[in-house]
Order: structure tokens, then sequence, then C-alpha cells
């Protein structure tokens, strides 16, 4: 892993760590932030999480997410990101008040996508390509050193391995991923007490899985191309983003159609702002590559980008023609 013994003599010098989330948090960031918190604490630190945007509540079922605050703390010695290495999904934590403090102390980007980092100042990057997680990689980063892991931080690392390798099943899963849930198992986590706290926090209201079901007859599919998409409107997201996010309810549903390789969620918000979440099947793995086409970035087969002042329908048309391109 790049840069790891300067990450380690950084941590071993600071007192008081920020550890900083992307304005899309998800399980794999939430996670490895409350994990990396957890050994940290373990060994002397005091430590602040910040997110400039609210937990989204299907996430809550990850203990710690209330320690999570959208107010920068005053005091700090180094800092880290996690999760993610793109200016653009960090717009409100790098604002014109935040940036200058943030870019006065140590940063280091700790990540696991291959992408190339793009922040406003210089940063230590730390991006493990061997990890199937951001958890992995905070693993990867403590095992054969002198920093203490405890059980609290095993289970939610397991919790980032499980949610961005959908449960052990994607491609960038490696046997010594299934070898670390395996010892960590063996150490003590529950596999079924995640899984229980996972399916109680995400049971919907009546109206959500009705609302689920207006999005399914508005997806789009054009068979010829492989494509599935649907488009979520600013009154949908006031309405039902604050209990389950929309796109995540028929992603996966959308895989499954026939002739589908691609599925598409769209976003539009009334200032202009246009968030696509991508996921691909196993025979199209572009969906970081296409991402990236837009300034986005993730997974071979889960990523997403964000756009401003664009018009829909021409993103649309771009998006197209770009998988058309990449496929």
């Amino acid at each position: 892993m790049a840069q790891r013994d300067e990450v380690l003599a950084e941590i071993k010098e600071a007192s008081h760590i920020l550890v900083i989330q992307g304005e899309n948090p998800d399980g794999d960031s939430l996670s490895s932030a409350l994990a990396l918190e957890e050994i940290l604490e373990e060994n002397g630190k005091t430590v602040s999480m910040y997110c400039a945007v609210d937990t989204p509540k299907h996430l809550r079922y990850i203990e710690g997410w209330d320690r999570v605050s959208n107010e920068l703390p005053a005091q700090f010695d180094l800092s880290f990101v996690v999760d993610t290495v793109a200016e653009a999904l960090l717009e409100r934590t790098f604002s014109d008040a935040q940036l200058p403090v943030l870019r006065s102390r140590p940063m280091v980007v700790l990540d696991h996508h291959d992408v190339e980092a793009s922040m406003p100042f210089q940063t230590i990057n730390c991006i493990d390509l061997d990890a199937a997680s951001t958890g992995e990689a905070i693993w990867n980063l403590f095992k054969s050193t002198d920093f203490k892991v405890p059980l609290v931080a095993k289970r939610l690392i397991t919790i980032s391995i499980l949610y961005d390798t959908r449960g052990l099943s994607t491609e960038a899963t490696t046997p010594a991923t299934i070898r670390l849930v395996a010892d960590f198992v063996e150490a003590g986590v529950s596999l079924p007490e995640l899984d229980e706290a996972r399916m109680a926090m995400n049971r919907r209201d009546e109206d959500i899985a009705k609302y689920k079901g207006q999005l399914l007859q508005r997806v789009e599919v054009d068979h010829d191309l492989g494509v599935a998409t649907v488009a979520i409107t600013w009154e949908e997201i006031e309405m039902y983003s604050d209990r389950y996010n929309p796109a995540v309810l028929v992603l996966d549903e959308m895989r499954l159609i026939n002739d589908v390789r691609i599925a598409i969620a769209y976003k539009t918000y009334p200032d202009g702002k246009i968030l696509a979440k991508i996921r691909s099947n196993r025979d199209a793995p572009i969906a970081a590559s296409l991402a990236e086409r837009f300034d986005g970035g993730g997974h071979p087969h889960a990523a997403g980008f964000k756009l401003r002042d664009r018009d829909f329908e021409q993103v649309q048309q771009e998006v197209k023609s770009a998988i058309g391109e990449l496929l």
C-alpha cells in the first residue's frame, strides 16, 4: 500500500484526528470511518467524525452513526478522507470557509478505488487497490503494526466488506477478503446479528413500498443498448429520501430486466444538479469507466457521478453514447 509508512508516522504524531466522509455516504464510507475512529481511539487518539450531509436513515443500523457531525471541529492535527478520492464529492466540505482550515493540516486520502485523486491541495494518498472495501484497506494499514484493533472495529470492517462486495459476491472479493471475514467471525463477529440489524433498519413503510412500484413502472429500457433508466424528481427526493434513498429502492430490480446490462437512476434538483447512480451486471463491468467520463467514479459494477448546470435530456443522450462506446 503506497504511502503506508508515511500515514502511520502522521498518525503517531497527531493527537486529534478528523475523519471525513464524502457527501454521498454509503455503507462502506460510514462503517470504515467508524472503524478508523475505533482503532484510533483505542490507541490513545482523540477523534472527530465529519460529513457535510446527514447519515441516510437506511444506514443507521450501523452503530455509531450518530457520532458523525456536520460541523467541522475548531482544532485537529490530521484529517482522513475515507472512501473517495473525488473533490466533486466534497463540495460542501471544501467550502470557502472550511478550505483554509483543512489545507493547513496534513490530509490523508484513504481509499480502494482505482481512480486518480483530485483534491484542491496536496494530500497523502493511501490507495489500496488490493482491498475490496475501504474497511479492508484500513485493516491492511494497521495489520502487522503495534496498533490495537478492537472487536468493534473488526465488526465495522466486516460491515464495510459485506456492503461493498454484496455479501462477498463481487469480483473485487479476493481469497484474502474471505479469510479476513472468517478471522473476524472466529474473533467474535456475528454475521447473523449484522444481517438482523440491517433488516430491522431497512423495513419500509407501506407508502415507500408503493412508491417503489411507481418507480418501477416509470423505468425506461433501451433493449438494443441494454440500458434501463429511471428519473427521480426533486419532489420525490423531498418526500422520500429522509426515509429511504429512492435510487436504492429500484436499481437491483432494474438490473434483472431481460436484456439489461446497465441500470442508471438519475436524481434531478431545482438548482440544476444531476446525480446518477450506476449499477452494471457482470457481463458489462463499465460502471466506473462510465462515471469517470462525467467526473465521477466508483467500482466496475457500482459507480456514480454528479453534474451541475446541464440539460438533463442531453446528459441522458451523452451517457447512452458513452455506454455504446464502452461496450
